[in-house]
């Protein structure tokens, strides 16, 4: 029987073990080098913002961040690059372009926000072939219903184009986090392809509902159960047989590098639910690789 990886060394051997080509991780970020030390500078104040201390585990340059994902087996990754306010999401969406173009690992990203132009912009990172797309509710503060991003969820309703979106009300409410937004959302548009980050915490059941009910919502682990977030934020064991049971539609993120431990802690949180080997070779390859069309 497969044991959970002990340290950040150790997870190669984990996924071999498990009889994997190497790991899939849905949400990592790599961010312009001034905005990554603005949220790096946030996270140096968690205690004030959270209440709770949040050691960033891996705050290096980007060319040793992508050596460690390298020596993690970490075989494709996006950038997610998220704006908090108008006027950013074209120039993010154009760093993040050039930087997968420069990284063969990388799934080509791109984010939005409600402002006019958006589906412009939008339309025109479709065209350079993006992959995956980041939406972050709690830090923009908008309604994701909002009118001007109507023509934005309608292509890419109809293109299938993944979007992770954090839009739980974890670890700060919103005004428009929570499951109400995005409940409305897709009952407009049921056909999106949604990845709801953190495993929509804390609203953890709320999540599984839209899960269950809309076939392209997705969930990804990023920060789930570990003890971190298991502090902050418990996890009902009621709700497992349910997580177990949407095997094929939960995928592995884990928000590197701005994570409080190491790497390894959130594939052993995952082990820990003791949902099985078969669920956790869905979760850490076989989702994320068909997701995006990977080959092993």
């Amino acid at each position: 029987m497969t044991t959970p990886p002990v340290d950040d060394a150790d997870v190669p051997r984990y996924w071999r073990e498990l009889g994997l080509p190497g790991l899939v991780d849905v949400h990592v970020h790599f961010l312009p080098e001034r905005v990554q030390a603005k949220v790096w500078e946030y996270f140096a104040q968690a205690r004030t913002h959270y209440g709770a201390a949040w050691p960033v585990q891996y705050p290096l340059p980007d060319d040793e961040r992508l050596a460690v994902l390298d020596r993690l087996g970490v075989r494709a990754f996006p950038t997610l690059p998220y704006p908090h306010k108008a006027g950013m999401a074209a120039w993010l969406n154009d760093w993040s372009h050039a930087f997968a173009a420069a990284h063969p690992r990388v799934l080509r990203s791109a984010t939005f926000y409600p402002e006019p132009g958006a589906s412009s912009y939008v339309g025109t990172a479709l065209d350079r072939g993006v992959r995956v797309f980041k939406v972050h509710v709690q830090v923009g503060a908008f309604d994701p219903r909002d009118p001007l991003l109507d023509r934005v969820w309608a292509r890419l309703e109809g293109t299938g184009t993944p979007v992770v979106i954090h839009c739980g009300s974890g670890p700060l409410r919103g005004e428009h986090t929570g499951p109400a937004p995005m409940t409305g959302l897709l009952e407009r548009y049921p056909r999106l392809q949604l990845v709801i980050a953190h495993l929509g915490m804390p609203e953890y059941a709320a999540f599984l509902d839209l899960a269950e009910r809309y076939e392209r919502v997705h969930l990804d682990t990023t920060m789930f159960a570990t003890d971190f977030t298991e502090r902050l934020m418990p996890f009902d064991p009621a709700l497992r047989p349910r997580l177990a049971a949407l095997r094929d539609k939960v995928l592995l993120g884990s928000d590197f590098p701005s994570i409080p431990y190491p790497y390894a802690h959130q594939l052993a949180a995952l082990h820990r639910l003791d949902l099985g080997e078969e669920w956790l070779r869905a979760v850490l390859w076989h989702n994320g690789a068909r997701l995006f069309g990977l080959a092993p």
